[in-house]
């Protein structure tokens, strides 16, 4: 294989637990060139890291933009093997938009199908492995991170992290921000400086906990993916709901509590940790029920 290509669109999460398979793919194909297909907001860090070659953006065209279509092809075009970790459907019509090449994925007439009838039930870790070893990649180990750990503001004394955000458009994801701030007056009681990270867009939930600690540290909107990472790297721990952020911290070998709602199934979607016990999860119908003291015993 002289020319690979690697298509993984995103949210943050997914990206974060494909970090093994793309990890895999370059330990199988040492000496190709390889191309990571991503989104925009991912496009930095993933340029940063030391799987791909090249990094280029989806913007995603509408099926009826034929020039957008048209400009995703040339960007498809030539690759000796994809192998498609986003198996979604539109993914998947990339397949013949690339020109059938050797494919791994769901699409029909994929190469190396992944045709498992159990996968929609699998954690994604456990489908993407599933995938590669069908595709012939049989070791997936976890990821060497080190590229990752050094970003970032350095802190004077030992913090926590606090993610109080999630996806906008299903707020049953979210614990009450005010909640997040009990926690924080308890961990700064504890000699932890809580830190607050997220979007711009979460502003406003930040501010709800530094209403209630003022020694919190608000860096919601003011870190990259990559220092976000390196924070995460020398955090005593981190708590927060199911996100993106959450992923990273867990990926970066971080104690991490995070808070499941009946809105997401942690069986499939839980971050990964890098040892046993590092990841916990709490999972409640609504969050709204969950209790600060459950949470604080969660990270005693």
């Amino acid at each position: 294989m002289k020319r690979v290509l690697v298509i993984k669109l995103g949210a943050l999460g997914d990206l974060v637990l494909a970090f093994a398979p793309f990890a895999a793919i370059r330990a199988r194909y040492p000496d190709a060139d390889i191309t990571l297909l991503t989104t925009a907001p991912f496009a930095a860090l993933m340029e940063s890291a030391p799987w791909f070659d090249h990094v280029v953006v989806d913007s995603r065209p509408a099926w009826r933009d034929l020039r957008g279509l048209m400009r995703l092809r040339r960007q498809m075009a030539g690759f000796d093997a994809v192998y498609d970790l986003q198996t979604s459907g539109r993914s998947s019509r990339y397949f013949r938009l690339a020109g059938r090449p050797r494919w791994s994925g769901i699409a029909s007439g994929a190469s190396w199908p992944h045709d498992n009838p159990q996968r929609d039930f699998m954690h994604t870790r456990a489908r993407q492995r599933d995938q590669l070893r069908r595709a012939g990649i049989d070791h997936v180990p976890d990821p060497d991170l080190s590229w990752l750990a050094g970003g970032g503001p350095v802190l004077p004394g030992a913090y926590a992290l606090l993610v109080p955000g999630a996806a906008p458009h299903r707020p049953a994801k979210r614990w009450p921000a005010e909640r997040f701030g009990a926690l924080a007056r308890l961990l700064a009681a504890r000699g932890l400086t809580p830190v607050i990270v997220g979007t711009a867009g979460e502003a406003d939930l930040a501010a709800t906990v530094r209403a209630a600690c003022p020694e919190a540290v608000d860096l919601t909107g003011r870190t990259s993916l990559t220092e976000l990472a390196g924070l995460a790297a020398r955090a005593t721990l981190a708590v927060g709901n199911d996100t993106g952020p959450m992923h990273l911290a867990a990926a970066m070998g971080c104690p991490c509590t995070v808070l499941f709602s009946r809105d997401s199934d942690p069986a499939r979607t839980a971050p990964q940790g890098r040892a046993p016990g590092q990841v916990r999860v709490l999972r409640v119908d609504d969050l709204a029920l969950l209790s600060v003291e459950r949470v604080a015993a969660s990270v005693a």
